[in-house]
Order: C-alpha cells, then structure tokens, then sequence
C-alpha cells in the first residue's frame, strides 16, 4: 500500500450495510484501500473511519459495547475523519425512544425520537412510518462535506426514527417529514448523516467522494 493511498476501516459489529458502503466508496476512488473490520488495531491505524448502522438500536448498542467499539469510536473522532451512517448518527446521540428506552454512546447531545403513526404534510395527507424513500436536504450550514452537492439535493432514509438535536451549531443539514428533523450533524472530526449517501446516486456519492478528501475541519 502506498503512502497516499488512502486507507477506510468500515466498522463491522453485525449491524450495518457495510458492502454497500464499501462498494460505493470503492467506486468513487478506485485507489482507496476500504477494509470491512472488527479489529481495533486495523481501526486504529485507518486514515478514516465509516460508522454504518441498520437495525434495531437496543441490538446495534448491545453489539457496539460487547465489541468495545463504544471506546473505539469515541477516539477515533478525536484523531481522524469519522463519517457516521444511519443508526451510526442515532447511537451517537445520549438516548433514543426505541425498544422502550436506550442509552445510547451521548458523543453528541439529543434525542432519537419515533414518528409517530399521526404524522402528516402540509396538506393533511398521512405520511408512512417508516419514512423510506428520496427526500430533500436543506444545506443548514456551510460544510466541506457538502462540496458540490446542490442545495436541497435529495437523498435516501430509510429509518421510524429521528435524531432531535440539542445543540443547533452542530447542526448541519436538516429534512422535513411531517416537521423538520437532522439529517446531517458535525462536530470535530464527524459527519453524521441518518441517509443513506451510499444508495443515494449522485449525491451520495459526491459525498462519499468528499469524505475521502475531508481534512476533519468545519471550513
């Protein structure tokens, strides 16, 4: 492996859509070495870190601190680029509503709150829970992540859960369904995104594009 190549562990603790993401950013630099992993030191020595999640959050935390990855990504957000997917975003938050109540890893203050079955758009119509498909995201605040993506660009959820954040200078990208919710937060070296860029096309794979270019800073 040459000195440039750029190195991505993908955390494996059973929980995530990791081929996919692997797959993705594979495509979008050839070059990168992406590595599927549970191994702390592969995860130590990566250049960037990919957080995925899929699942239930009682199983995803069971998983995250039998296999000390609660300590592993707390550090790996200090030293290096961390990019946090799906349930990866909701286990960063201090507790999520989901199977009656989970502490989650509480990097970032806020909730996981569920939809609801009695949510509905501007018009009144009832919206499915849960919400699964391509939806707008506002840009809320200039971010290095967001490099060649146009405002509002439309991007895939998949997810009956929302993250409620408590701190709005983190907040980086919001979407609305029923009411507006985070879509995107960072802080220090992380990006956190509950969609899913590696489905998401153009979009999504500018963004796995711009994370693999990311220096960890906010601008």
């Amino acid at each position: 492996m040459s000195q440039t190549q750029q190195h991505v562990a993908v955390i494996d603790y059973g929980m995530g859509n990791l081929h996919s993401v692997a797959s993705a950013m594979a495509h979008v630099d050839a070059s990168a070495h992406i590595e599927i992993t549970q191994d702390a030191e592969v995860i130590s020595r990566a250049d960037r870190v990919v957080f995925p999640g899929v699942g239930a959050i009682r199983d995803c935390m069971a998983e995250i601190r039998r296999l000390g990855f609660d300590k592993m990504v707390m550090q790996a957000v200090k030293e290096k680029p961390v990019l946090a997917i799906c349930v990866g975003l909701q286990a960063l938050m201090a507790q999520s509503e989901e199977n009656d109540g989970v502490d989650c890893l509480d990097l970032l203050p806020g909730e996981v709150r569920f939809f609801g079955t009695d949510r509905t758009d501007e018009q009144g119509h009832r919206l499915k829970v849960p919400h699964m498909g391509w939806s707008c995201v506002e840009q809320t605040t200039a971010h290095p992540m967001w490099q060649g993506i146009e405002q509002n660009s439309r991007f895939y959820f998949v997810h009956s859960y929302y993250v409620e954040a408590a701190d709005p200078q983190q907040l980086v990208g919001r979407c609305v369904y029923g009411k507006p919710f985070a879509a995107a937060l960072s802080t220090d070296n992380l990006f956190a995104a509950q969609f899913h860029p590696e489905k998401s096309h153009t979009a999504g794979l500018q963004l796995l594009r711009n994370f693999l270019s990311w220096d960890g800073r906010r601008g």
